[in-house]
């Protein structure tokens, strides 16, 4: 199995606690994507960009969830702007050694 690595990064138009408002009840849509391992979300309010860290099976997790609901609705959302997502092969030796989750 290839574990890939998504980082979706965005920017926002509200304030933090509206964004915190508006993602939290995402949640556990997200919490239910299949084949999803984990989710980070991350925030840099001085820079108002936004997004998460995802860990998906394979690829083909990933594939789905790039062309989902989900992602559509941010997307679409009218406070959200320039989504980017970025895929990446895990490298398993290199992380273990540094203690991340293989």
């Amino acid at each position: 199995m290839a574990e890939k690595l998504l980082q979706i990064n965005f920017k926002f138009s509200i304030t933090k606690t509206e964004y915190e408002e508006a993602v939290s009840s995402l949640a556990g849509a997200f919490a239910n994507i299949d084949g999803l391992r984990w989710k980070r979300w991350v925030l840099n309010e001085a820079e108002n960009e936004a997004g998460g860290l995802y860990l998906f099976n394979d690829q083909s997790a990933l594939d789905t969830f790039l062309n989902g609901p989900l992602t559509e609705q941010v997307k679409s959302h009218p406070a959200f702007s320039n989504m980017t997502p970025k895929p990446f092969d895990v490298m398993p030796g290199p992380t273990a050694t540094c203690r991340g989750p293989v």
